[in-house]
């Protein structure tokens, strides 16, 4: 079209923009080219010693190319919009031959045309099944963000005498058609497309809001707890966003405590250490998440200014059976006291863990024992009852 209406200099513009929008997409070890026409092939090098993880990182490469390119083109002074079809195929898979593998790859990228163009296809169907489930759920995550279509549900956290003094506040998305969308299943997609880090600004605010309504209604709970992200918590001004967010809704910062994971911790050390501090400066308490699972170190464990270690359920699930959990736990419990820590235990699900956990010395439990994650509603009643 831009040839036959503007000539073929401003065709050839146009090229020339998708080319550098490709190569700027790309590492310096992959191998952009043109083909002829407006057809490009990219070689791309994986890293990934499984099917599953080659898929996700090229999955991640098109998708990047494909947002590069949809953008608009400037080409003088008209404005051009065109959109890419993407095929995939992977490759080394039996004896096939390079003709082979461009044919496999043409025949996926004819299917994204087929599909309305602007979209990505696999050549291999189990692929594609999984891509597509991807692609779709990162589509509807933007419009259930966009809609608020999440909700959070609040699991209780009791003490020796099961008395809940505080909650966690888990995501649930309740989908239209899909019904409940486990986080599992969402939480990968949205840390991928970088959606996680307005629907974790959204479940802090939302969590903050909702004590500041049990508050009112003279429900004596001592925090929730909200699970932060790596990419949130990487955030610039992940700090002052969290300011924003406890003045907003008038509550008192004690009453926040931040969730981390030990890979939070390791990634940056010496980022974290300062957001750390300066969250414990506003009043903010901090809690590592799945204690024990990740990269724990004693030497950067005795300098974080933390509140609290959350001992991992798939420590306390077999501790009533299994004696390297049991020692685990016990070491945990142990050590948090020393470094004057508080200590919970989540997935307590019988009573003879919670008899083993309070034994060890902790006073503090969460899990399916106790309670479920609730609706706002519900838990209001199970506080009451």
């Amino acid at each position: 079209v831009l040839n036959d209406s503007l000539g073929h200099h401003v065709g050839d513009q146009l090229l020339i923009q998708v080319a550098k929008r490709i190569q700027n997409s790309l590492r310096q070890e992959d191998l952009a080219a043109r083909l002829g026409g407006d057809e490009f092939v990219i070689l791309i090098k994986a890293h990934e010693s499984t099917l599953e993880l080659v898929t996700e990182q090229t999955l991640i490469i098109a998708e990047k190319i494909r947002i590069a390119l949809e953008k608009p083109y400037l080409m003088d002074k008209y404005e051009h919009h065109c959109s890419s079809s993407i095929g995939i195929t992977l490759f080394p898979e039996h004896d096939i031959s390079a003709d082979e593998l461009l044919q496999q790859a043409d025949k996926a990228m004819y299917r994204s045309k087929e599909l309305g163009r602007n979209t990505i296809s696999f050549f291999h169907p189990s692929i594609q099944k999984a891509a597509d489930a991807k692609l779709f759920l990162e589509k509807e995550l933007h419009i259930a963000l966009k809609n608020q279509s999440f909700l959070l549900h609040y699991q209780p956290q009791l003490d020796l005498n099961n008395n809940t003094i505080s909650s966690e506040a888990l995501i649930r998305w309740q989908h239209h058609e899909r019904g409940l969308i486990s986080p599992a299943e969402f939480i990968p997609v949205a840390e991928d497309c970088g959606l996680i880090i307005p629907l974790g600004l959204w479940v802090l605010n939302q969590a903050c809001a909702q004590m500041k309504s049990w508050l009112d209604q003279g429900i004596k709970l001592e925090h929730v707890s909200v699970n932060v992200s790596s990419k949130q918590f990487r955030q610039a001004d992940f700090v002052d966003q969290v300011q924003h967010i406890i003045h907003q809704n008038n509550i008192p910062a004690s009453h926040l405590f931040i969730e981390l994971t030990e890979g939070v911790v390791i990634d940056d050390y010496d980022d974290t250490i300062e957001k750390m501090q300066a969250l414990k400066k506003i009043g903010i308490k901090i809690s590592i998440d799945d204690f024990g699972t990740g990269y724990s170190s004693l030497a950067y464990l005795k300098r974080l200014p933390l509140d609290q270690l959350k001992i991992d359920q798939s420590f306390v699930r077999d501790i009533s059976t299994d004696e390297n959990d049991a020692i685990i736990v016990e070491t945990i419990i142990s050590m948090a006291h020393n470094l004057q820590f508080d200590v919970i235990a989540e997935g307590v699900e019988t009573q003879a863990q919670k008899a083993f956990l309070i034994e060890k010395g902790c006073s503090v439990f969460q899990g399916y024992f106790f309670s479920k994650p609730l609706p706002a509603e519900e838990f209001l009643v199970f506080v009451k009852k």
